[in-house]
């Protein structure tokens, strides 16, 4: 018989939500999944549960664990938001979303190869060429070049969210410069030390191979030479949002991070200046985008990247994670014709849907979308971390006339969606246990093969209602377990 009510007084009068939930039932009982997880907190009092909570936010400070908010007056460093409650997922479900993630990265890179050299996708008219020439990110310049392993997105951050039905959706995909991947690996650390006890009663999959996965990928896209290739992360400093996380993976991987003035580009080689004299380097594992990697190719006035870097990557002699150009693929008009990517170069049905989307460049989309502004979503189609959007629900007036103004001017950069009813999961607001909405950013790893780590970084809207889960705008994290049986 199910259980009605949750058994645990820290989730007494936590309401289920009518779409739904990670860890209830509509009706109030428990999910099979999380029963174990129930009974681990069950045991908890208020006072304990909030200690814990505290140490775990300790050990936040203590590890430096922060990101960069820009443009706020009130500084720009904080401490990353993490809740304690971890989302769970079964065995079935992280298997169907592993599937379908293989499937797109596969598809998405044989796009990114193609564009680049014979067009077959373009030509025939799959996709209309205008698209990709007047992507802000493709790079004709690199056309007829070769790639590593004809491997272009080898890291991948994929968002996720699960919609009322229960339905997983691809909302989009990140394949320049993903970051995350270290609050992923924290957030578990941070939660076993503060709640050691949930992890007894759950058989949970590790997350700690992915700083080797990477690794390993490295050394796998690196040109020939004898011995062990030399590896670096190239970070623009200590400014940008996600720099812990560039210190964080280099220190994991054992590799060293470098800013652009650190390297220097000799006979078509690239080389780190170190205190024993020039050494060369192999591999770039790049935390710049395109623009401001080399100044004499892109921006020229980027004082984070290395002159003549395109010079030796052409050559050969140098690999970049991820490759030069990939950020077409990010293009979220483009992303509307990944189904099409996935059944032209592979012949399969998608495994995960793409969310209903309308192209503000093709005109009976652009009138659709003109009417029913306050009923979408609208995204610029180069943007991240939740800006250059309108939430139509909860814009003003202003707001939306002020966008409506933008799709006119430059429908090519928009595009706009229906809002999904993102599932929530129980969080921990300060006083009470209550929903807040959550997606989901796997990290998928393409090397000698496709790894993804089990689980991603389940992202929290912290404010109640709130649909955008993006740390740059007020969003936390969860733990995300992945039950082996």
């Amino acid at each position: 018989m199910k259980n009605r009510k949750p058994v645990s007084k820290l989730f007494d009068g936590y309401t289920p939500w009518a779409g739904f939930d990670e860890m209830f039932e509509s009706d109030g009982s428990v999910r099979p999944c999380c029963s174990s997880l129930l009974r681990a907190f069950q045991g908890l009092s208020q006072k304990d549960f909030e200690e814990r909570k505290a140490s775990s936010d300790m050990y936040f400070l203590r590890q430096g664990i922060t990101f960069n908010v820009y443009h706020d007056e009130k500084g720009t460093e904080r401490i990353f938001p993490f809740d304690p409650v971890p989302r769970v997922l079964t065995a079935s479900e992280w298997e169907h979303l592993e599937a379908g993630l293989i499937q797109r990265i596969t598809a998405l890179n044989l796009f990114l190869h193609d564009i680049y050299h014979d067009q077959h996708i373009l030509n025939d008219g799959t996709i209309p060429r205008r698209y990709v020439d007047e992507a802000k990110n493709y790079r004709p310049e690199f056309r007829g070049m070769d790639v590593p392993k004809d491997i272009y997105i080898h890291i991948c951050g994929s968002d996720l969210v699960r919609g009322g039905d229960g339905q997983f959706y691809v909302l989009e995909d990140n394949g320049r410069c993903p970051s995350g991947a270290s609050y992923l690996l924290e957030n578990r650390n941070a939660l076993k030390r503060a709640f050691p006890s949930l992890f007894e009663t759950s058989d949970v999959r590790p997350l700690d191979s992915y700083p080797r996965e990477l690794l390993a990928m490295l050394r796998y896209i690196s040109p020939a030479r004898e011995g062990n290739p030399v590896c670096v992360l190239l970070t623009p400093g200590c400014h940008n949002s996600a720099y812990f996380e560039h210190c964080y993976l280099a220190r994991e991987m054992g590799i060293p991070i470098v800013e652009g003035r650190d390297l220097v580009v000799m006979d078509q080689f690239v080389f780190m200046r170190t205190t024993k004299g020039l050494q060369r380097v192999d591999v770039i594992y790049r935390r710049i985008d395109d623009d401001f990697i080399d100044p004499v190719v892109f921006r020229k006035d980027s004082v984070l990247g290395v002159p003549g870097l395109m010079n030796a990557y052409r050559a050969g002699n140098v690999s970049l994670a991820n490759a030069v150009g990939t950020g077409v693929a990010d293009d979220k008009v483009m992303y509307t014709f990944v189904p099409k990517m996935i059944e032209y170069y592979l012949g399969q049905e998608p495994i995960l849907p793409n969310v209903e989307t309308y192209l503000a460049s093709e005109e009976s989309d652009l009138t659709y979308i003109l009417d029913h502004l306050p009923e979408l979503v609208v995204k610029a189609a180069n943007e991240s971390g939740g800006y250059g959007m309108l939430m139509g629900p909860a814009a003003s007036k202003k707001q939306i006339e002020e966008f409506r103004a933008k799709l006119i001017e430059d429908p090519r950069n928009y595009i706009a969606q229906p809002v999904v009813s993102l599932s929530q999961s129980p969080t921990w607001t300060g006083d009470e246990m209550s929903g807040r909405h959550v997606d989901l950013r796997p990290y998928i790893i393409y090397g000698e093969e496709v790894k993804i780590v089990p689980g991603g970084l389940t992202r929290v809207a912290l404010t109640k209602g709130s649909l955008v889960v993006n740390s740059s705008q007020g969003g936390g994290s969860k733990d995300t377990w992945v039950l082996r049986g």
